[in-house]
């Protein structure tokens, strides 16, 4: 009996072994039609890769250069396949394409912070989720932010004013627009102050810091993509900590707003501001908590539940900060190193301002038209997400090769901003660039720095308004001038592409700061 069940077991293992050998043999043989690197049976090209950030960025650049026709490249790790994309056109097959738009395995490292958030969520669950959260991106919402741009902005001014009053000619500025950046997140998502500016060593602000740097070494380590084997031997504990403190503070601001919507007699008196007098100024700031109220409002419709609430507010805690942050270092770095462009985004500046310290209105971001081709530029020569990932779940052709079920398709922006072919001299920092007249016949699928297609990043507007509110600020009351010169920093791929060095920068005022 014993041998029976021997043979049974033995029998069913070998036939899983000769199915997923057969599987394999097949995606092999169609993977190899596509040119890449050389790689080794089992491991892959696994031993042949950089793990230090710049020289991984550095390898991916240089291994594209060599495979130019198509614009693609197949990397083994272990047994799974990856395409690396490195052109607009071939970008555009899979991005335009409403068929496999689930997203990649990397993405699995945040879903103990965010859950199946819109940024994580799987195909079937995104579509429809997408659709409830459009409207709250809408830009009568995303006017009635501006004030808090602004009042966070001249925080930050009055932090840096301190700065130079003390004589400090080296000022990361890195350090000064992340904090903003997470006071607007806070205060736009959630509609709370966490005063990050005014303490960044609070217990939320020390959690979003260290989760963060977590996922960044667990992403540079395969072992560690393993939950498991994370919180063995990994940072999994450290983890959860941090991720208690986050769900908790995100917990008791849900709680705590729907509490207050029902004390002031439900959604409908708030929406329409039918509030007693004592009432009036929690109800003025209910467009600052346009994402939450949104989300809250799903939920008695039936269309969210709470847990769905948490996902997104802290999925968009995580894309709305450290994403911006960086880009406006980046920012501050390349027109630090170019005086003359500066120059004109201080005319354009003047022209808007003059020497009135008053707030940036919505009206006026319209006129700052240089200053967004500048920060256009930026992301183009650094897009703040180094590659979008997208899992193949049904074979797929690009350029005439076929890309079987089960591998994952790797978009590289900063490669793809980098082609010649719609970007010449692309190394070159040149904000004239996106004037209308050079931007004309410019193929849709060139400029990536927020995905394209239908799963592009819903937050885009947000963004561009917030750095361009910010950048004006500072701008205005500062002429800025990088320490370091372009060549050297190079840019350290992680979850976001950052600076290999810390950028410190002297500041100089132009004009007397906003009291």
């Amino acid at each position: 009996m014993a041998g029976a069940a021997f043979l049974v077991v033995l029998v069913v293992l070998v036939t899983f072994v000769v199915q997923w050998f057969l599987k394999l043999r097949k995606t092999i043989q169609l993977v190899d039609k596509i040119h890449g690197p050389r790689y080794l049976p089992i491991v892959g090209s696994v031993l042949y890769m950089k793990t230090e950030p710049t020289e991984f960025f550095e390898q991916l650049v240089g291994t594209g250069a060599c495979f130019q026709s198509p614009r693609m490249y197949r990397v083994w790790m272990f047994t799974h396949p990856f395409v690396v994309i490195t052109g607009a056109e071939e970008a555009e097959v899979i991005l335009s394409s409403n068929r496999n738009i689930s997203k990649g395995v990397m993405y699995h490292l945040l879903h103990p912070w965010m859950g199946l958030g819109l940024l994580t969520s799987e195909a079937s669950q995104w579509r429809p989720r997408r659709k409830l959260l459009t409207p709250t991106f809408h830009y009568e919402i995303l006017k009635d932010f501006v004030e808090v741009f602004n009042h966070q902005s001249r925080v930050l001014l009055r932090k840096l004013d301190e700065q130079v009053e003390l004589g400090n000619e080296k000022i990361n500025m890195y350090q000064y627009v992340t904090l903003c950046a997470l006071d607007i997140i806070c205060e736009t998502a959630m509609g709370r102050h966490v005063d990050a500016q005014k303490d960044s060593e609070s217990a939320y602000v020390r959690a979003i810091y260290t989760l963060n740097g977590i996922i960044h070494r667990r992403q540079k380590n395969p072992l560690f993509w393993s939950d498991f084997i994370h919180r063995l031997f990994g940072e999994g504990k450290e983890q959860e900590k941090c991720l208690s403190i986050l769900h908790s503070f995100t917990w008791k601001v849900i709680k705590e707003r729907r509490e207050e919507v029902n004390r002031l007699g439900g959604w409908p008196k708030v929406l329409n501001r039918e509030l007693s007098s004592h009432d009036f100024d929690m109800c003025s700031q209910k467009r600052r908590l346009a994402f939450l109220d949104l989300l809250l409002q799903m939920t008695e419709q039936g269309n969210l539940t709470d847990q769905d609430v948490r996902e997104e507010v802290d999925t968009f805690m995580f894309e709305g900060h450290d994403t911006t942050s960086t880009a406006m270092n980046w920012f501050l770095h390349l027109v630090g190193c170019s005086p003359e462009i500066q120059a004109k985004i201080h005319d354009e500046l003047d022209a808007i301002f003059g020497d009135d310290d008053r707030d940036v209105t919505f009206e006026d971001l319209k006129s700052m038209t240089y200053l967004e081709c500048c920060i256009k530029e930026v992301l183009r020569l650094f897009p703040s997400v180094p590659i979008f990932a997208r899992r193949i779940d049904e074979d797929f052709e690009i350029s005439g090769r076929t890309i079987p079920r089960g591998s994952e398709v790797l978009i590289c922006p900063y490669i793809v901003h980098r082609d010649p072919k719609h970007w010449p001299d692309p190394e070159c920092f040149d904000p004239d660039r996106f004037l209308p007249k050079n931007s004309h016949g410019r193929h849709p699928y060139a400029y990536l720095p927020f995905s394209a297609g239908s799963r592009n990043c819903i937050g885009q507007r947000f963004a561009l308004i917030e750095e361009k509110v910010i950048l004006s600020w500072i701008l205005r009351f500062f002429r800025v001038t990088s320490l370091l010169r372009r060549d050297q920093v190079l840019p350290k791929a992680e979850l976001i592409v950052r600076p290999s060095e810390t950028i410190f920068m002297k500041l100089t005022r132009r004009q007397v700061l906003p009291s």
